[in-house]
C-alpha cells in the first residue's frame, strides 16, 4: 500500500490480505505506543523504554527504525532538509554517531592542539565538562593515532603521562576465548558474549581498544556481503549478523516442521493441528528449509538450485501417502483399477494415471497403456 491514509471508499474495495496488513500494522502501533512516547518525550534510552514498557529492546529498535527514523534522526540531533529519512544514515563512517562527535568535537581540538599540550587527556575532559573516562573512550576507539601521537610528544616535553594504552593481563584472559569465537565464526559481539559468560558492552569496548585488525577484518566483511548482495543462509550479512532465523522463529515453527519433515500430513493439515499461521509457515519453509519443501516435491537438486518447483516436482511425499494402501492392495490382489479407487475414495482416472506414472511394473502387469507423450 502506497498511500499511508485511505478513504471510506478506498478501504472498503481493499483485499481481505490488505485489510489484515492494516490490522497488523495497527497491532504494531499499539504495542508500541506507550514506549513511542517516551521516546519522543524524555531522553531515555532505548534499553531502559523497552524494560519499563516490557517490550523488546530488538523489536522496538526494528520499529523506530522502520516507522519513525525521522525521531531518531532528531535525537541525533541530524536534520533532514527535506530528504528522505530512509536516505539518511545517523552514524559516521567510522561508527561514531553524530551526537557523540559533536559534543566532543571541542575536547578532540583541544587534544590536537599544541596550546593544551601540557593537559593530560583526563584534564582537558574536564575543561570542557565531560566525563574524564568517557573522553578517553571515545577517543581511544576514533583517535587512537592522535592519543599516541600526543602521548609521544609530550614524552619529548618532559610531561607525564598518566593513562596507559596497555591492555591488562587479567582483561586479556577475561575476553581471550570470546575474542578468538568472534574472530573464527559469523556470530555477533553480544551472542559471543553470551555463550562465553562476559558483558557484551565490556567485550565490544576491548575489541573496538585492542584488536583495531579484527574489526577492520570484520567491518570489510560485512561491506563484502552487502556489495554481493546475495544471502546464503549461514553466513555474514551486511549488518554482521548471520543469515539465520531467529531463536524465537525457530521455537515458533518447531513442532510443525518436525510433522512436516517426518510425517505424510500436508501443510494445511499441520498449521491446523500447531495453530501457527499458513502462510507465515510457508514462507519459513520455503527461506530456511528448501532441501525439505524440494525433498517432499520429488525433487533431486540442491538447496539453492533456481528451478520451477510445481513444474518440476515428481512424486509429493503426500501423494505417495495418500495412495499407498490402494497400491498394496493392488500389488497383493491385482484386479481391475476402478472398483479399487471407488473402495479407496480416489478418482478413477487419476489414480490410473499415477500408476502408470510412478508405478510402471504395476500398470504393465495390470495391462494398463503408458501415457501418450505430448507433441510439442
Amino acid at each position: 500500500m502506497k498511500d499511508s491514509a485511505r478513504s471510506l471508499e478506498d478501504i472498503s474495495q481493499l483485499s481481505a490480505r490488505e485489510l489484515a496488513l492494516i490490522r497488523k500494522r495497527y497491532a504494531l502501533h499499539c504495542k508500541y505506543e506507550e514506549a513511542l512516547n517516551l521516546y519522543t518525550n524524555t531522553n531515555s534510552t532505548v534499553r531502559n523504554i523497552a524494560k519499563q514498557c516490557m517490550v523488546s529492546e530488538g523489536g522496538l529498535k526494528a520499529y523506530l527504525q522502520r516507522h519513525w527514523r525521522e525521531l531518531i534522526l532528531h535525537r541525533h540531533g541530524i536534520t533532514t532538509d527535506g530528504k528522505d529519512p530512509k536516505e539518511i544514515p545517523y552514524y559516521m563512517t567510522d561508527g561514531g554517531t553524530y551526537i557523540a562527535h559533536e559534543k566532543y568535537k571541542d575536547a578532540v581540538q583541544a587534544c590536537k592542539s599544541i596550546n593544551y599540550i601540557e593537559l593530560n587527556v583526563s584534564q582537558i575532559a574536564r575543561k570542557f565538562g565531560h566525563n574524564a573516562t568517557s573522553l578517553a573512550n571515545f577517543m581511544q576507539i576514533h583517535y587512537s593515532d592522535l592519543l599516541t601521537k600526543r602521548k609521544k610528544i609530550r614524552e619529548k616535553m618532559g610531561f607525564r603521562n598518566y593513562y596507559n594504552q596497555v591492555v591488562h593481563q587479567n582483561c586479556v584472559k577475561q575476553y581471550e576465548a570470546a575474542v578468538e569465537m568472534y574472530r573464527n565464526t559469523n556470530l555477533s559481539v553480544k551472542a559471543v558474549a553470551e555463550q562465553c559468560n562476559v558483558s557484551d558492552s565490556g567485550l565490544s569496548q576491548h575489541i573496538r581498544f585492542y584488536h583495531k585488525d579484527l574489526m577492520k577484518e570484520k567491518k570489510e566483511a560485512r561491506q563484502q556481503a552487502k556489495l554481493s548482495g546475495k544471502k546464503k543462509k549461514g553466513e555474514m550479512l551486511g549488518n554482521g549478523r548471520k543469515n539465520e532465523p531467529l531463536p524465537a522463529t525457530v521455537e515458533k515453527y518447531a513442532e510443525a516442521l518436525a510433522l512436516y519433515r517426518d510425517t505424510a500430513l500436508t501443510a494445511k493439515e499441520i498449521v491446523q493441528r500447531t495453530g501457527v499461521q499458513a502462510e507465515s509457515f510457508r514462507f519459513y519453509l520455503h527461506k530456511w528449509h528448501r532441501g525439505l519443501v524440494l525433498e517432499r516435491s520429488g525433487i533431486v537438486a540442491g538447496e539453492d538450485a533456481k528451478i520451477n518447483m510445481v513444474r518440476s516436482r515428481q512424486r509429493m511425499k503426500t501423494v505417495a501417502a495418500k495412495y499407498t494402501p490402494a497400491i498394496e492392495s493392488l500389488k497383493q490382489n491385482p484386479r481391475p483399477v476402478s472398483p479399487v479407487a471407488v473402495e479407496f475414495g480416489h478418482n478413477t482416472e487419476v489414480f490410473r494415471n499415477y500408476i502408470r506414472k510412478h508405478e510402471p511394473e504395476l500398470a504393465k502387469s495390470l495391462g494398463l497403456k503408458p501415457i501418450p507423450k505430448k507433441k510439442n
